[in-house]
């Protein structure tokens, strides 16, 4: 197995400024949409991961064409009429694609067998259950419910669901982009304690500069269609993939300039900035993108936050946490446990090993300060346990990422970037 062994920031540029990957999340939606509406859509971005390699070749196999251009991806829209309505599609490991693109599938019609990686077969995909009640035929290809199976529909006359966001927000959100695709106003009505998850109020943004109207009272949603694919859509650097630079901020008490980003970001994420301004990270707005100051942050406080909102971030604070003056406690995590894998459990487990006193529950984990003086990290074939973990290398040395391949999903060059920043 491959390891990466991360080397401690001892000096650093001033700043350090580096360029992340365009969001997954914006350009996963973007891609469903353009492909879904009529017109031709210039989506401008810059690097992307496997992820939205996995929806473009899906999008290849329904027949709809998209070309990588120097400025970013144009995708030619099928205007609601799919050219291959039998196919077979390969998610991989994206739940963007595979939420977004059953969804669009199932309000569109045709016949499609949907494949996905080993990891994404675990993965929840309860939703299906709604689409069944709907009429929509599927066929388990395996003993297990999700991935894989064959999804059979005639198209949805429906005009109105009801989605458990504690199931899938991803899913709530598909339903908004194949509503936006569509004929007629659809009524989206949300239960569960992520009715207002920060990725479905960006679903929503997202709908509205694509033309659709989305309306919100209380819990239900309405969306009424967009008639076109605007001609080009800017889509913003992945704040996730960022947070992880702007953390070494605090950490290590630098300067980090991520190029590209601002503050008034669509993202979910710019919580996370939030958690590093309170604690004394000076955050300033450039012409080349948004800059976190560290340097007059000598030593900071625990955190003791609610993460249901930014949830990806979970892991990246609990790196934090050890380094801290008091103890943290992280809270709205149960549905972290459910993704790529047991998030929390990576977290307790691998902290655990780096000698970290923690405890966790169903919903919460707990994390006291300890100094660590090196380990390995288990990834779980999980990106985001890789990118967060290395962080306590960047602090203290000595520590040892397993598989940094996995970071491919969403930031290919993390480890290569890591190296940019610690060996001047």
């Amino acid at each position: 197995m491959d390891f990466y062994e991360v080397q401690p920031l001892r000096e650093a540029a001033d700043p350090i400024a580096v360029s992340v990957p365009s969001s997954k999340s914006i350009l996963n939606r973007a891609l469903a949409l353009a492909a879904f509406l009529k017109g031709t859509c210039l989506l401008r971005c810059g690097e992307y991961g496997s992820d939205t390699r996995d929806m473009l070749s899906c999008l290849a196999a329904l027949g709809i064409r998209t070309e990588q251009v120097p400025d970013g991806i144009l995708v030619y829209g099928c205007g609601g009429d799919i050219p291959r309505r039998e196919a077979v599609l390969q998610v991989g490991s994206a739940g963007t694609a595979a939420r977004f693109l059953t969804a669009m599938l199932a309000f569109r019609g045709g016949s499609y067998e949907l494949h996905a990686s080993a990891q994404m077969e675990t993965r929840p995909m309860d939703f299906l259950n709604e689409f069944a009640a709907h009429g929509v035929g599927i066929e388990p290809l395996a003993q297990r419910t999700g991935f894989p199976f064959k999804m059979t529909s005639a198209g949805l006359s429906a005009h109105e669901f009801t989605v458990d966001t504690d199931v899938s927000t991803q899913f709530a959100s598909g339903v908004m982009l194949a509503a936006a695709a569509g004929d007629s106003p659809f009524t989206l009505k949300l239960t569960g304690k992520r009715t207002r998850a920060s990725y479905i109020a960006m679903t929503a943004a997202l709908l509205e500069q694509f033309g659709a109207h989305c309306t919100r009272k209380g819990n239900t949603i309405v969306v009424t269609p967009a008639r076109e694919a605007p001609a080009e859509f800017s889509v913003e650097p992945d704040l996730s993939g960022a947070c992880y630079f702007y953390a070494i901020a605090l950490l290590c008490g630098v300067r980090v300039l991520v190029r590209g980003v601002r503050p008034e970001s669509l993202q979910g994420d710019v919580r996370f900035l939030e958690l590093l301004k309170r604690r004394g990270v000076r955050l300033i707005a450039t012409e080349n993108g948004l800059l976190a100051d560290g340097t007059s942050v000598k030593r900071y406080r625990g955190f003791r936050v609610n993460m249901r909102d930014f949830s990806d971030q979970t892991l990246t604070v609990a790196a934090l946490a050890p380094f801290a003056d008091t103890p943290s406690v992280l809270r709205g995590i149960s549905h972290i446990r459910k993704q790529e894998c047991d998030r929390v459990q990576a977290i307790a487990e691998n902290l655990t090993s780096l000698g970290v006193p923690v405890s966790a529950t169903e919903n919460e984990i707990r994390i006291r300060p300890a100094k660590i003086s090196g380990g390995t990290i288990k990834t779980y074939d999980d990106h985001r346990v890789a990118m967060a973990f290395a962080l306590i290398g960047l602090k203290c040395g000595g520590i040892r990422i397993e598989n940094p391949g996995c970071t491919a999903k969403t930031f290919g060059n993390y480890f290569k970037l890591l190296d940019s920043v610690t060996k001047r």
